[in-house]
């Protein structure tokens, strides 16, 4: 079969052929974002990116939920299609769906109803507050679309086919980008502008995605298998609730600070926002390559070839180190046209001071998440979950602890200061156990 390539052809060119189009979509996704922030930020002015910048920590929490989850879910349905058991298959999918649909709605109706106490509690500005609880409801009314497109996505990759979700993304990138012009230069709808738009173009996509996906399956033939079960649920569910907490603990960490950014004021907020949506880009493919690895595994261990998931273990570190040097001459060499992208020519000087500080910091630094994200990847598509689940609540505490206790104190630098330390004890504690080889024992095909 043309999509099995991962457990056939060489490791670093079967992740590099797998991922790329990852990287790629997950550019396009953060282009959402992106959009949504440079052009609040030039047509409408420093407060209204600083009030999507104070939205960003806590939407991006949703965000990595549906991607942690929609992850955590395809590690089931990679080993059943790496093991050719397609009913199996289509059930562990199946049950995703509608698993992750009930969620989002849930999650969207409590969203709805505490997004200003949420503000509130996180000491956004005053200035800002509306504009951001504006932002944020609109955003909630379309987390059903946002959850459901991001489990399709992890469904296609599961199945070897990545360049999909692909497709849907630059679609929907180009046609979200369209409509915040419209909305907010034409129609002067503001913030809220940006977040109607965002909320169509997702719509639009997960729609297609749920046909597309659909006429998929069809390629595999086997009995009816069911639309619901709870023991695949259960089994998905040990692996999901980990992943949603590592792909979460960079968002959980920034939402717990974000009151100790806010109380430096808008105007620190502002650069913060900027460099942090530029930040946003340079994990994309340590994030892919991560997520890469947990299908490459999963398959590979489906298909009972363990020695090929070392092999691709050492193929994905490789890439995180060729990307990380690429990324770091860029930032370093780009900070101040990067955050002017963002912040405009009559940003403040307090703004642009935070953004190019952020940085220029952090440029050094981005391999440590890609090493984190690629042994995290092979822990949770192997579902060796326990130390994996403590390396990623370690890497949130220092953050939190760290920026509570010191930037009050020190300055504002302290918030990023904590960042690196995060995820080299993330890394740490993730490698030894891999050292260990429990993933190998742990390594076995989910049963009924």
């Amino acid at each position: 079969m043309e999509n099995d390539y991962l457990i056939r052809k060489k490791p670093l060119p079967a992740l590099l052929l797998f991922s790329l189009p990852m990287v790629l979509g997950n550019l396009f996704q953060q282009l959402y974002t992106l959009a949504d922030s440079a052009i609040v930020g030039r047509y409408v002015g420093e407060q209204a990116l600083a009030a999507v910048g104070a939205s960003y920590a806590l939407t991006n929490i949703f965000i990595c939920v549906a991607i942690g989850g929609g992850i955590g879910a395809s590690v089931a349905v990679s080993r059943y299609f790496g093991a050719k058991e397609y009913r199996r298959m289509k059930l562990a999918l199946y049950t995703a769906c509608l698993a992750f649909l009930g969620v989002s709605i849930l999650l969207g109706g409590l969203g709805l109803g505490l997004s200003r106490w949420i503000m509130e509690v996180l000491k956004t500005p005053e200035d800002v507050l509306g504009m951001s609880v504006e932002y944020l409801n609109i955003y909630f009314l379309g987390l059903p679309f946002l959850f459901l497109y991001n489990v399709f996505s992890s469904m296609f990759n599961a199945l070897g086919k990545s360049r999909i979700p692909l497709y849907f993304l630059i679609f929907s990138s180009v046609f979200n980008v369209a409509l915040d012009m419209v909305f907010v230069t034409r129609f002067d709808m503001g913030v809220a502008g940006a977040a109607w738009a965002t909320l169509i173009a997702q719509g639009i996509s997960a729609v297609l995605s749920f046909g597309v996906l659909l006429w998929e399956l069809r390629r595999f033939p086997c009995e009816k298998p069911g639309v619901f079960s709870r023991t695949e649920l259960m089994g998905m569910t040990r692996i999901a609730l980990p992943s949603i907490l590592q792909q979460s603990t960079v968002s959980i960490g920034m939402m717990l600070v974000q009151s100790v950014v806010n109380s430096f004021g808008s105007e620190a907020l502002a650069g913060f926002s900027a460099a942090m949506r530029v930040e946003s880009i340079c994990i994309v493919p340590m994030t892919a390559f991560g997520n890469a690895l947990s299908s490459y595994t999963a398959q590979n261990l489906g298909a009972k070839q363990q020695e090929r998931v070392v092999k691709g273990y050492h193929a994905a570190n490789k890439m995180v180190l060729a990307s990380a040097v690429l990324i770091c001459i860029c930032v370093e060499l780009l900070a101040k046209p990067l955050v002017t992208l963002f912040l405009g020519t009559d940003g403040t000087a307090a703004a642009y001071a935070t953004g190019e500080g952020y940085l220029t910091f952090m440029g050094w630094f981005f391999c440590l998440i890609g090493f984190k994200m690629a042994v995290d990847g092979l822990l949770r598509g192997a579902g060796d979950m326990k130390m994996f689940t403590i390396a990623n609540l370690v890497n949130l505490s220092i953050r939190v602890i760290f920026a509570v206790t010191m930037a009050p104190r020190f300055g504002i630098q302290m918030v990023w200061c904590a960042v690196p330390i995060g995820w080299f004890s993330n890394w740490l504690i993730s490698f030894l156990e891999y050292r260990t080889g429990k993933w190998r024992k742990k390594a076995v095909a989910f049963s009924g």
